[in-house]
């Protein structure tokens, strides 16, 4: 799971049909010849060469967010860069290829099958043959049954952040050789290739103590085309090494610096040559690619030009407002910077010529998350209005277009397109249909102008109250989540709000109230009468709607750092489809670390964005975030994952029944089945497959966009130069310094 700006995861077509019990799910894609998983929207863009082109050595310098605080990706402060760690040192039974299904890895596994149901299900893993840690022991029987018992959840001495499936175990077992493992299961578990992947070794899995401390920064024992070399937090770098027992393909790179840059300080690091790989974001891309194009003199220099046209405009003010000398000394100190600063842009362009953009679709989707634990979006009916209102395909347009991508709204909560259990289940929700989000808005009770009671010490607009939100109490937060600065401005953005920007009621924007507090029936102000008879605004249907005296306000929670603009811009056209509902959304941005802690996590919004991993185990890994909140023994509510707190019996009764279905087809039937209900109760909104774009040094190949596939770590590395090409690429020299 992540947010968009970070980093790691429903309405009927009638108002007739509203309770969960007379909910009907269409009838599923599946049955019919074509396969509905159909295929990845993106492929994988590495710049696939042969093995043979590339040279041997060299170190690859690749930015990832941080150095991480633990090594064991199943401990609670695990990140994405102890994962990618993972993928490079550790055994993994099965990966993910392009489709993003899991496939066997032959260089550790030769098969694994279930070879008993009953009376109860039983795999043998068989390994291969040469599979050994990198302190020469063969991989074996003992690491399965030490990672089982640490995972099992039966001692909790072991600070472990997940136990699923391994909680299903019974028993691990030397199978008839030491190159077999028998795995037998107490319950039923279809995801059981999801297990031992990463599998640890028993030096780090066999005590408390060694799991919970001794893998936190070093691995002592791997077994993997890279080692690990140092995790240096003094240079917020980890260095992975080649390992010299590795029995598969070589790795053709001698290092893999995994170093942790910010993203807004990426073009900077590339361009000063301390980063060949890095992920970026839209605005670096551009950049990237205009260095790439031909510079003809008419490729506009779009940084310098902006500050010149600052510069032009501070000397007009200096003239205007102080002494001709004042307005010389100002203009020759912008020029001045200016020119260091255009020769700085040019001199980062040059450098970035170098490099090439990669995309692809992360194996990920952005979601609009609704919460449903109180206020107006409690009420299934005004959700399902929120979910009508959205046009997702002019959202997926907006992210996606620009950047050359496939601009298909994502249809599962559960798989991504190619993905063996996706299939597009939003016909459950239905198509957009601002209509029929009206009316169900009105049987809710928000009525098109309902009157509104004037709050005379709340901070809304107008006097509106924002139902449901504890934004206008008098202990109200600024979006930083701080007290009031009581400068006036509290860093919420009110979209629809007159600032000037709107005038009139012809430009298809909702009324407002013009200060009286009260609004009739169709949007016209008290007192404003007009005779009985006379039609109505042109835009009467989409006034403000209220209950009990109260305006649907809904509080939109956004983060605040780099890479959020994207968010922004879906946000706001968000809301924009709302007022033409009734309802109004403030935005608020809030700091990006406390975003999920202090917000997502701790139900403190209406309305927020953030993004979900699509795994080829959504039946284990999806229901923690769509199970029904449960009260704990002290009261709370558990909600895992689920932080919108909307779920339903049903679809945690589809969940359990499709973990323990071991025959494929009916398990995919199963989980498209919970997707139609988990749409149907509108507590999130599946809107795009999340681009993913990355620099590249021009001559590394078989390293980018990855898409779904795991990375072949060993397979990466610099082109030789006779494979570049009769000019060969800027920074060639990376791949024979071995620096």
């Amino acid at each position: 799971m992540s947010h968009d700006g970070i980093g790691p995861r429903a309405v009927l077509r009638s108002v007739a049909f509203l309770t969960a019990g007379m909910l009907t799910v269409p009838a599923l894609a599946g049955c019919g010849s074509e396969d509905p998983a159909g295929e990845p929207l993106a492929g994988a863009d590495v710049a696939a060469a042969d093995r043979s082109d590339i040279a041997d050595g060299g170190t690859l310098r690749w930015a990832v967010d941080t150095v991480p605080d633990t090594l064991n990706t199943f401990q609670a402060d695990a990140d994405t860069t102890t994962a990618r760690i993972a993928e490079a040192v550790l055994p993994s039974m099965y990966r993910t290829d392009g489709r993003g299904r899991a496939v066997r890895d032959a260089d550790y596994l030769a098969s694994a099958d279930v070879v008993d149901t009953e009376p109860k299900q039983v795999v043998v893993y068989r390994l291969a043959q040469q599979a050994v840690w990198s302190d020469g022991r063969e991989i074996g029987a003992a690491d399965f049954a030490a990672q089982w018992r640490a995972l099992s959840g039966k001692d909790t001495a072991y600070w472990t952040a997940r136990n699923a499936g391994y909680d299903r175990i019974e028993k691990v077992e030397r199978g008839k050789n030491d190159l077999e493992v028998k795995v037998t299961f107490s319950r039923p578990y279809a995801d059981w290739k999801s297990l031992f992947s990463p599998l640890y070794p028993k030096e780090v899995m066999g005590a408390p103590d060694s799991f919970n401390d001794g893998a936190r920064k070093k691995l002592k024992v791997t077994a993997g085309p890279f080692t690990v070399d140092k995790v240096d937090t003094k240079e917020d770098e980890v260095v992975l090494t080649r390992n010299p027992r590795w029995w598969g393909r070589a790795a053709r790179l001698q290092k893999i610096v995994l170093r942790a840059v910010p993203h807004d300080k990426r073009v900077s690091a590339l361009s000063d040559g301390t980063l060949d790989l890095a992920e970026i974001d839209p605005e670096a891309a551009r950049r990237i690619t205009v260095a790439a194009l031909p510079q003809d003199g008419n490729t506009p220099l779009m940084g310098p030009e902006a500050d010149r046209s600052a510069a032009e405009a501070l000397h007009s003010w200096a003239v205007a407002n102080g002494s001709d000398e004042d307005a010389a000394d100002e203009e020759i100190s912008a020029r001045e910077k200016l020119r260091k600063k255009a020769e700085k842009y040019a001199r980062q362009q040059k450098a970035l010529g170098g490099f090439e953009v990669r995309k692809s679709l992360e194996p990920a989707y952005t979601q609009l998350a609704l919460n449903g634990a109180e206020g107006p979006l409690s009420d299934e009916r005004v959700r399902r209005a929120v979910a009508r209102a959205l046009d997702r395909e002019d959202l997926a347009g907006a992210v996606l277009k620009p950047l050359g991508l496939p601009a298909e709204p994502v249809g599962s909560h559960l798989a991504l397109s190619g993905q063996a259990a996706y299939s597009d289940s939003s016909g459950a929700l239905g198509k957009p249909d601002a209509k029929e989000a009206r009316a169900l808005l009105s049987d809710a009770g928000w009525v098109p102008g309902g009157p509104v009671k004037e709050e005379k010490d709340s901070k809304k607009d107008e006097g509106e109250e924002a139902a449901g939100s504890e934004a206008d109490t008098e202990d109200t937060k600024d979006s930083g989540g701080s007290e009031d600065s009581g400068d006036g401005d509290d860093g919420t953005y009110v979209v629809g709000e007159d600032d000037g920007r709107n005038h009139g009621t012809g430009d298809g924007k909702a009324p407002h109230d013009s200060g009286t507090g009260q609004l009739k029936q169709g949007g016209a102000p008290a007192g404003a009468y007009a005779p009985k008879g006379t039609a109505a605004p042109a835009r009467a249907d989409t006034a403000p709607v209220a209950k009990d005296g109260k305006a649907l306000v809904l509080r939109f929670v956004l983060p605040s750092g780099p890479g959020s603009k994207t968010l922004e811009t879906v946000a706001g056209r968000i809301a924009e489809m709302l007022e033409k509902i009734g309802i109004r959304a403030d935005i608020s941005k809030v700091d990006n670390d406390s975003y999920f802690k202090d917000h997502i996590a701790s139900g403190d919004f209406d309305l927020a964005l953030y993004s979900w991993p699509a795994t080829a185990f959504p039946a284990t890994d999806a229901r923690p975030v769509y199970s029904k909140p449960v009260p704990a023994a002290d009261g709370s509510l558990n909600v895992e994952q689920n932080w919108t707190r909307v779920g339903t019996d049903q679809v945690d009764q589809l969940f359990d029944q499709a973990i323990a279905t071991l025959d494929d087809s009916e398990r995919r039937d199963l989980i498209r089945k919970a997707d139609s209900r988990i749409w149907a109760a509108a507590g999130s909104i599946p809107l795009y497959q999340r681009p993913q774009l990355v620099a590249a040094r021009k001559n590394l190949a078989n390293a980018g966009a990855f898409g779904f596939a795991t990375p072949v770590y060993e397979d990466m590395g610099f082109l030789k130069k006779s494979a570049q090409g009769p000019e060969g690429s800027p920074g060639a020299e990376n791949s024979d310094s071995g620096s």
